[in-house]
């Protein structure tokens, strides 16, 4: 319970981090803290990496649990924990693709 109430919390903030990265990408506001944003992310890519693509939050719940729903170790509905990396790096995309226009302008 409480390794699925942090990793809530972990992806709360992360969440603030992406939405503020987007929102700053369309104002054009390239401040410091988009760049922390960035520079998070791919902390988090190389984590995902060493991890096997998992959470390390996600290993640490599965010695507790054998459960196969994508949702196990998160307080969050399934839809969403089962296409969370493919929602999120999407959403990335588009910040790297307008961070970049926005460069270039």
């Amino acid at each position: 319970m409480l390794i699925k109430l942090v990793h809530t919390l972990v992806w709360l903030f992360f969440n603030f981090v992406i939405f503020y990265m987007l929102y700053a990408v369309i104002v054009n506001k390239l401040d410091h803290w988009l760049w922390i944003g960035y520079g998070l992310f791919v902390l988090e890519g190389i984590t995902l990496l060493i991890f096997n693509y998992f959470c390390p939050l996600t290993v640490m719940a599965r010695k507790y649990s054998d459960s196969t729903k994508a949702n196990f170790d998160i307080y969050l509905p399934h839809w969403l924990a089962k296409y969370n990396k493919q929602i999120y790096t999407s959403i990335l995309g588009i910040i790297m693709l307008i961070t970049v226009y926005q460069l270039l302008k």
